[in-house]
């Protein structure tokens, strides 16, 4: 199988060299220094499931030095959705399959405007995973699992294929038939998630200990759930009870990848997480107050580090 990965981070490095590591055919697209280093010294994943170093590892600045692929997987920041989307057509070709593990709910009208909705699966990805340092990508946690299917719940060859080489990686992978509900029940969570652990520059643990930031939590988590519902979107009516019970099993020190930019001067994906949730309610007609004030009180770090704030001390 010929698997195109499309932003080589956490995400996209973690998944990717499992899959390489299995026999599958793996181009990862990446920039800069992590480029450089993968080139150099292979992708090194550190991870309590395995330790895996990558090499040679089949590395481009271009999505389309691989040619046509079967699989293009992608897990670009959400910014970069639409640029990324533009210089990997030379890879799609009439049998290519596309798939986004990104965060957000946006992603698969992108992908189905530029590609038609027959090349287009939908997909989610729990992991916890960062960039160490160039070329390593450090796994935290045990917990690693894609979920995709076709947008038509039906079941295809493609699909089984991906399935198949995710078990032959050792990857926790599962199909779905509701794909895009799916897609909506990860955003109740990460935009949670991510909305709580940035706020208040804590990892998970202390705030659900907390009743008022559990609470906040849950309010972030209700106003997503109500604009999905506003969607036509078929959510569980304890859609949030679940998703607060699921964060009662992660580990204590588990944080949003947003925090880590938030701490790293990086750009924030908050438009497309709280302040989706914000722009969708506005146009649907649904109060997001909670998710205002997520926003609200993020808004003058979205572009990066503000100048206001030191490089040396935490954002």
């Amino acid at each position: 199988m010929r698997i195109l990965i499309l932003g080589t981070g956490g995400l996209g490095g973690y998944f990717g060299a499992r899959l390489a590591a299995s026999g599958a055919d793996v181009t990862f697209v990446a920039r800069g220094e992590h480029l450089k280093a993968m080139r150099a010294n292979g992708l090194r994943i550190e991870s309590a499931l395995g330790n895996l170093l990558l090499k040679p590892v089949t590395a481009s600045d271009d999505p389309t030095s691989a040619g046509v692929v079967d699989l293009v997987m992608i897990g670009v920041k959400l910014w970069d959705t639409e640029s990324a989307v533009e210089a990997l057509a030379p890879a799609v070709g009439p049998d290519t399959a596309v798939v986004s593990f990104q965060n957000g709910v946006d992603a698969i009208d992108v992908l189905t405007k530029k590609f038609g909705r027959q090349r287009v699966l939908g997909g989610i990805a729990h992991i916890a995973a960062v960039i160490e340092a160039p070329g390593v990508i450090r796994h935290n946690g045990q917990l690693q699992r894609l979920t995709f299917g076709e947008l038509d719940g039906k079941s295809s060859a493609r699909v089984e294929q991906l399935l198949a080489q995710c078990r032959k990686a050792g990857i926790d992978a599962v199909v779905s038939d509701g794909i895009q509900r799916a897609i909506w029940e990860k955003f109740v969570f990460i935009v949670g998630l991510s909305a709580l652990t940035t706020l208040t520059r804590l990892p998970i643990g202390p705030i659900r200990e907390e009743p008022l930031t559990r609470e906040l939590l849950a309010n972030v988590m209700r106003e997503a759930a109500a604009v999905g519902r506003a969607k036509g979107v078929d959510l569980a009516a304890d859609i949030v009870e679940k998703q607060l019970a699921f964060v009662d099993t992660l580990p204590a020190d588990m944080i949003a990848s947003m925090l880590g930019d938030l701490r790293r001067g990086n750009r924030l994906e908050l438009p497309w997480l709280s302040g989706g949730v914000v722009r969708l309610g506005t146009t649907l007609g649904v109060v997001t107050p909670a998710n205002r004030f997520v926003y609200t009180a993020l808004k003058l770090h979205e572009n990066g580090r503000h100048p206001a704030v030191s490089a040396k001390n935490d954002a």
